[in-house]
């Protein structure tokens, strides 16, 4: 069985001490090919350098999570433009709107946003999204600039069915992580009533570790933990949930 880790910080500090290990973890889990959101012009150099010693399993995105954005948003935006015109990306990405964290930059999230979009479009790559307590905002950002162009993940989707099923329509795939191991996350009848044509899996790693790793550090050797649990939602073979989530992963990507 093959997986895809769609979503992973792997470059975080959180794996200084056993990076190299980490990702062999996940290779012998069979956690194939692993994509790296940007945050900020700080992760830039380190996500970049893990891509280059495993070229044949790590995928850089470039992009401004919505918690970086600052008050010198056009400095931060100037900087995506520029790495996008020097190389390829596999996803504009990790984009959105927090409003769980801190709302002082709240235009600037926005403004963000809504440029990246158009570089996606522009670049025809597809978006990573962070929708904290914002699926229905983020929802209409994509709306607003859908112009057949915009494809991408809601990553960590956590939204109502009803935004799911949107999501969906705009031609978008549902980003489903640990979160799906817990008890009360919701997530269990919501994808009774999904297709699993429209699933990605992603461990957000270091964050949200699946049980029984709850609190503790996550890494992409969890992300099959993920798919058992989707596997018996569903009520499928672990086999065709590994194969069909793949298979989406590497659609997302154009890389199929």
């Amino acid at each position: 069985m093959l997986w895809i880790d769609t979503h992973a910080h792997l470059y975080s500090e959180e794996f200084e001490a056993d990076r190299e290990e980490m990702v062999a973890r996940a290779l012998a889990a069979g956690v194939d090919k692993l994509f790296l959101p940007n945050i900020d012009e700080t992760s830039i150099d380190s996500m970049l350098q893990l891509e280059l010693q495993h070229p044949e399993h790590v995928y850089a995105m470039m992009g401004i999570h919505p918690c970086y954005v600052k008050e010198d948003v056009d400095v931060q935006l100037d900087l995506v433009k520029a790495w996008l015109q020097q190389r390829p990306f596999k996803a504009i990405g990790e984009i959105g709107l927090d409003f769980y964290w801190d709302k002082t930059f709240l235009t600037q999230q926005y403004l963000a946003f809504q440029e990246q979009l158009l570089l996606a479009r522009e670049y025809q790559l597809p978006v990573a999204i962070h929708s904290r307590e914002s699926t229905r905002e983020c929802i209409n950002e994509v709306k607003g600039l859908q112009d057949g162009r915009l494809t991408g993940v809601f990553h960590c989707f956590s939204g109502t069915l009803e935004e799911a099923k949107e999501i969906i329509d705009l031609g978008f795939y549902l980003g489903i992580g640990g979160v799906v191991t817990f008890k009360k996350s919701g997530l269990d009848k919501l994808l009774e009533e999904i297709d699993m044509a429209h699933i990605v899996l992603e461990t957000d790693a270091p964050y949200l570790a699946p049980v029984p790793y709850r609190g503790k550090r996550n890494e992409s050797a969890y992300l099959p933990l993920a798919g058992e649990k989707v596997a018996d939602i569903k009520n499928l073979k672990i086999e065709d949930v590994a194969a069909i989530t793949s298979s989406n992963a590497l659609k997302l990507f154009k890389m199929l």
